[in-house]
């Protein structure tokens, strides 16, 4: 192994990555990331695609790019000039390109602007001629007549039946309305973490949901998988402002992996998560117990 691969291999692992981890993240096969580590560029497809992976791989570790290639330019194949002429020679091929594509824009902008006054001109005539049509139309003359309005007076009612119809004073109940007792709203509990290793274990009771926030504030590595080890969602360095949300109730269980705890708060139903242990790559599992 060469110096610049321990380098790289170092930074990973203090990030927490493994080598499938780190080709999620950079899309690079994992045999090409064995390579960098080994100081083995000959399975490269070439010397160009050898720089540009030990660049992706140190972005991804948290590494100064610049550094470590003025560091390490010694063990760094350089790309040959045969590949360099011909980058080189592409360059007016695409000129040309760009050049006729920027003369056919030229050529079809006056059509373009004539066809576009001609439409113009159409709809302005047309609304002026609208405008006149509805001038020469002769207002309609509206006949008011009046209307008469017989007055109705309501017949006449006897006092007796008045009286009889009140209800006697006495006689009135008003309704007694029984005020319902709320019932307490049912509390969730979380209790202390138990911690084994880099794996802290939580259970989750006193609810029927589980819901997962994680809110990132840094770049970190996230990931949630069930009790049968299934991705839940996607697995990736999250960046500071994304937000991670799973609902866990069906399964019952979520195992949290987290590449950097201090650029994240966790969230279960909207009530934050204590973390046991202060290292920086830890594993959380929840557990939901629910109707006790």
């Amino acid at each position: 192994m060469t110096e610049l691969g321990t380098r790289l291999k170092e930074a990973r692992l203090s990030k927490g990555y493994s080598l499938d981890d780190l080709q999620e993240i950079t899309k690079i096969q994992k045999r090409y990331l064995v390579a960098i580590e080994e100081g083995n560029y000959s399975i490269m497809p070439g010397t160009f695609y050898v720089r540009a992976f030990i660049k992706q791989y140190a972005e991804a570790v948290g590494l100064e790019v610049d550094e470590i290639l003025d560091e390490f330019k010694k063990e760094i194949p350089n790309q040959p000039k045969e590949e360099v002429a011909q980058s080189i020679s592409q360059s007016p091929t695409r000129r040309k390109l760009n050049t006729r594509s920027t003369n056919r824009m030229l050529e079809t902008m006056p059509k373009f602007i004539v066809g576009l006054f001609i439409v113009v001109t159409l709809v302005a005539v047309w609304f002026l001629y609208q405008q006149k049509m509805a001038s020469n139309q002769p207002e309609e003359e509206v006949d008011e007549t009046e209307v008469e309005y017989e007055q109705q007076v309501p017949p006449p009612t006897d006092p007796a039946l008045e009286e009889e119809e009140e209800p006697a004073a006495g006689d009135t109940e008003e309704p007694v309305v029984e005020e319902e007792e709320e019932e307490p709203t049912p509390t969730q509990t979380i209790s202390e973490g138990v911690p084994e290793g880099e794996t802290t274990s939580y259970t989750l009771s006193g609810t029927e949901t589980m819901n997962v926030r994680i809110e990132v504030s840094g770049d970190t590595w996230v990931g949630i998988r069930n009790a049968e080890g299934s991705e839940q969602v996607e697995a990736r360095v999250y960046t500071a402002g994304e937000v991670v949300e799973f609902d866990a109730t069906a399964n019952a269980y979520a195992r949290i992996r987290l590449g950097n705890a201090n650029n994240t708060k966790v969230f279960i139903n909207d009530e934050p998560l204590q973390f046991v242990q202060t290292i920086t790559t830890q594993n959380i599992i929840i557990t939901l117990q629910p109707g006790e």
